[in-house]
């Protein structure tokens, strides 16, 4: 299993677009087979970062994901919203291995 972890630095002022572009990509991840974690939004501290976790079974099958995702209408969407409110200054994306009990 590998986790992504996105860490988004946003438009303050633009959170409740982001919520809303969040919510958009919460089911998209599902949907290509990932296990989708959640947003994480700013309550306290610093008000322009937030951090999105989701999971998928390998590296492979989120390579799958991300090629697929090109051509779907939702995704396009996703990222077409995100363009157009400029909610999102930038991010950066990592990759990690979970370890449980």
């Amino acid at each position: 299993m590998i986790t992504c972890y996105l860490h988004y630095v946003i438009d303050p002022y633009k959170l409740e677009e982001f919520e809303k572009y969040a919510k958009m990509w919460i089911p998209l991840v599902n949907k290509f087979g990932g296990t989708h974690h959640g947003y994480f939004l700013p309550q306290e501290g610093e008000n322009n970062i937030a951090i999105a976790l989701f999971s998928f079974p390998s590296l492979a099958a989120y390579e799958e994901y991300r090629i697929k995702s090109l051509d779907d209408p939702e995704c396009q969407a996703a990222f077409k919203f995100a363009e157009e409110t400029r909610c999102i200054i930038s991010y950066k994306r990592s990759f990690m291995k979970p370890v449980f009990e």
